[in-house]
């Protein structure tokens, strides 16, 4: 009896849990087919919102510069972050735990912190670099903040390897470079995966650092819908956020399903 009661305390607080995180997201996804524009009342079923998403040129194009940017900056950022992973990896002593903690630091500290100090950079490079603030800034930024989070993905990998591989690999005769592409690089590649995974959702999340670093005529959907706050979100918005929580379920989905055949498959 008090397992019992134990079990279905635990299966309670567990469905309390989710059900206060995904409820706003339900409730998003509901008045996304809303035909009234108020939240407030629900006036009957329509698609028309979707319709209207495609129409609206602001939004199309701001989600047009988010992808672009999430998607060059994870890449570049996954690039950078793997190789300062194994590096770091390699180091021993003081000097590691300072590289750890200087990682630490873009992290922990504020978002409007970086986002001013990122400007303020800028605004001193633009003297003698012509560096004009736009979708360069943008997309260094991003890039910028985004290195940590890839680095402390991909060193929990580095850290379950046996720690002679390098060693015995390059004994046997392998180079330096076949090591790393052949050995080191799919060994840690879910860390790798993972990292990416992150900086493309903290790219496309990130309000603050690019408010301050973007330029004229270049913006993204959380600027965009910043700006619409004042007048009142549109329904547009919870549209295009349906379509893109759908999007990162479905991927979900597909990962998980191809991970559990592959772990069939080795089992």
């Amino acid at each position: 009896m008090v397992k019992r009661l134990e079990k279905f305390i635990k299966r309670f607080y567990l469905f309390f849990i989710f059900l206060f995180l995904y409820t706003p997201i339900f409730t998003l996804i509901v008045f996304s087919f809303n035909d009234s524009k108020s939240m407030g009342k629900w006036s009957g079923f329509t698609l028309k919102w979707y319709g209207e998403l495609f129409k609206n040129e602001r939004i199309i194009k701001a989600l047009y510069f988010t992808i672009l940017i999430a998607v060059l900056s994870s890449i570049i950022a996954t690039i950078i972050g793997t190789f300062a992973a194994i590096g770091i990896n390699k180091m021993k002593g003081f000097k590691k735990t300072i590289l750890l903690n200087i990682n630490y630091l873009p992290i922990l500290n504020p978002d409007i912190v970086t986002g001013i100090a990122l400007m303020s950079l800028f605004i001193f490079a633009r003297g003698f670099m012509k560096l004009e603030f736009g979708f360069t800034t943008l997309l260094i930024s991003h890039i910028t903040f985004n290195i940590p989070y890839v680095i402390l993905a991909v060193l929990p990998k580095l850290k379950q390897l046996p720690e002679n591989i390098t060693e015995a690999a390059l004994d046997l005769g392998a180079t330096p470079i076949y090591t790393l592409r052949k050995i080191i690089l799919p060994q840690i590649k879910p860390g790798i995966f993972a990292g990416m995974l992150i900086a493309f959702t903290m790219s496309i999340d990130d309000f603050v650092i690019s408010f301050f670093t973007a330029g004229p005529g270049v913006t993204n959907l959380s600027i965009e819908i910043f700006s619409m706050a004042r007048r009142g979100i549109k329904p547009e918005i919870n549209a295009l956020s349906t379509l893109m929580f759908l999007t990162v379920l479905i991927l979900l989905l597909i990962v998980n399903r191809k991970e559990f055949r592959h772990r069939k498959i080795d089992n």
